[in-house]
């Protein structure tokens, strides 16, 4: 086939051929690729899932579980730049003061870097009392005595001891059988236990990740934790930390759900047990797996802010906590100010939020589409109204705005980023935006008749238009054409010498010329359209409206008016004009003049 002009052929893209698969419906013609997906086994054959009486699907989420960052370690070691002291020093600030009370700082045994990050912590008091610091180690001898002499002063600590021991780690990376395998991890998590009881008086517990047990056979799994709760001595009041980490996501989340829910029933000492997760995002579904793990029993979940880390990420918190927030559960972590927080991630990691990053990203709460747009501003409005007939705030009523989950106001967004304004936009967005920056609130009947500008513009330009050009697009098109244009008013007064009498005397200049013009109406505008006469121009008064644009005696008002004007030898036209003035009589008659302007457009 051709390549139309201007397109690009993509010489290595094959499309799908060959027969139609004999079970599709008519519907879908799609056709099998030559990709070779037979190389890959689905998680089923991979690894056995004992489960078959599930009961998470009915379980609900009603408070948030312990979350854990591991943005300084895990999150650290998938930069291209890791951080050092001082950046690290930020973020760990910033976990502090968002209310985190368990942060996993570093990997003291991996580089000077980091062991010089946890002396810091311990040697500069910047750990507060009810915050537990969680270093990592793998389980060998050495680097735990690394990792123990790092946490030395630290007021409490977590020492987080982990290895791989799924099948192709253990014969590929660690050639070790089960029990080889096993032997290991006791003897490592024995040799930790020792060297923190040569630490009298330091507050010291252990957690334990068997490393990508999604994909490891789950009776080992627990005969792995098992004997580990009781080596440390786990109880109620100190209990050990079973981490269960989907290192590499291989399969759907309900499957990662229903091997947590097994660990949740089956793991010995349950009650000396933290069941944690630490879902990665390699499927992209990291959230949905850590949602279903908690309501399969995980009550812990490790993650890093935004979701950095190896490959595709972390399991995302920003996004897994205002989950919860959103459903009316406190989240127990602060994000009034989302744009704070983001700005310090993206300085530590020197990486960029994506704009469309749920809850955080630049534009995740901005609207351009039209449709969108429209619902959101009459949303908005009928919020506000609610809250006025109920006499609350506006930030204490219930929220229910059309598209948006969660008040942007409560992460420290404000309305003005909700609608913006391109060649997408329609008349909603357009007048919300003018209303809420400007105080005008546009006639319904005009609104349409902007929104053409603003298309044509947008089109042109193929770019976002601000609040304030959009503002100079409203000032041009429908204010200027008073003070500019075959029409122009020199002088003018108004009279009522009755009640419902009034009188309109003017001096114009109509096409070069000037006139003496007097007009008479039941109102100031009648008459002025009556006075109008003089110079051959003819106005019918088709609608009309006003308003204040702020609260006080000396703001501005804004006058509209829809005019079907003819001049002494051109066809009736229809037109809209606006005018802006502390007066709103003034307002009005330059509205009127606009609108014959625009009617009249530059020629006679």
């Amino acid at each position: 086939m051709p390549v139309p002009p201007g397109a690009t052929a993509f010489p290595t893209l094959r499309t799908p051929s060959g027969g139609v698969p004999d079970r599709a419906p008519a519907w879908n013609p799609q056709r099998p690729s030559a990709m070779p997906h037979h190389r890959y086994r689905p998680a089923h054959d991979r690894v056995a899932l004992p489960l078959a009486d599930r009961s998470w699907p009915s379980a609900r989420l009603t408070e948030a579980p312990l979350w854990v960052p591991v943005d300084l370690r895990d999150g650290n070691q998938a930069l291209a730049e890791p951080m050092d002291t001082t950046r690290k020093r930020r973020m760990f600030d910033l976990l502090v003061a968002m209310g985190f009370k368990e942060i996993e700082v570093g990997y003291p045994s991996a580089s000077e870097t980091d062991f010089g990050f946890v002396r810091h912590l311990a040697e500069s008091g910047a750990v507060p009392d009810d915050v537990t610091v969680s270093v990592f180690t793998p389980a060998r001898r050495d680097l735990i005595d690394r990792t123990v002499e790092s946490v030395a002063g630290l007021p409490r600590t977590l020492v987080h001891l982990y290895t791989a021991t799924a099948p192709v780690w253990r014969d590929v990376v660690l050639a070790r059988s089960r029990a080889g395998l096993h032997a290991m991890i006791l003897d490592a998590a024995t040799h930790l236990m020792r060297r923190a009881e040569e630490r009298p008086g330091a507050d010291i517990r252990f957690e334990f990740s068997p490393e990508v047990f999604n994909l490891t056979e789950p009776d080992f799994v627990l005969e792995v934790c098992d004997s580990l709760t009781g080596l440390w001595e786990a109880c109620a009041d100190r209990p050990v930390v079973h981490n269960l980490p989907a290192t590499v996501e291989i399969a759907t989340p309900n499957v990662y759900a229903d091997q947590i829910e097994y660990m949740h029933r089956h793991l010995a000492r349950r009650d000396a047990v933290i069941l944690s997760v630490h879902p990665h995002n390699d499927r992209g579904t990291g959230v949905a797996c850590a949602e279903l793990a908690v309501l399969a029993g995980a009550q812990r979940v490790e993650g890093c802010l935004f979701g950095n880390g190896e490959r595709t990420g972390n399991v995302d918190l920003v996004t897994l906590a205002l989950n919860l927030y959103a459903q009316g559960v406190n989240p127990m972590i602060d994000f009034s100010d989302i744009d704070a927080v983001r700005e310090v991630v993206e300085h530590c990691n020197r990486l960029p939020v994506h704009p469309r990053h749920p809850y955080g990203g630049e534009l995740v709460h901005t609207a351009f589409s039209g449709t969108h747009q429209d619902a959101i501003s009459k949303g908005l409005a009928r919020h506000a109204e609610r809250a006025a007939a109920e006499g609350v705030p506006a930030d204490a009523l219930a929220w229910e705005v059309p598209y948006l989950p969660i008040d942007p106001g409560d992460i420290g967004r404000t309305y003005e980023e909700v609608i913006r304004i391109n060649s997408q936009s329609g008349k909603g967005g357009i007048a919300h935006m003018l209303r809420s920056r400007y105080g005008l609130d546009l006639p319904s009947a005009m609104r349409p008749d902007f929104s053409r500008e603003v298309q044509r513009v947008a089109d042109a330009t193929g770019r976002e238009l601000s609040a304030e050009e959009l503002w100079e697009l409203f000032r041009a098109t429908y204010l200027a054409p008073a003070g500019g244009g075959r029409v122009e008013m020199l002088s003018w007064s108004t009279a009522e010498p009755a009640p419902g009498a009034h009188e309109f005397s003017c001096v114009l200049r109509a096409d070069g010329r000037e006139y003496s013009g007097k007009g008479a109406g039941n109102g100031p505008l009648a008459a002025l359209t009556d006075a109008l006469r003089t110079a051959g121009v003819t106005v019918g008064i088709l609608g009309y409206s006003e308003h204040s644009t702020a609260a006080g005696p000396d703001s501005p008002a804004v006058a509209y008016v829809r005019c079907q004007v003819a001049g002494a030898s051109s066809d009736p036209v229809v037109a809209w004009g606006a005018g802006w003035d502390t007066s709103v009589l003034t307002a009005s008659v330059r509205s009127v003049l606009a609108a014959v302007n625009r009617a009249l457009g530059d020629r006679p």
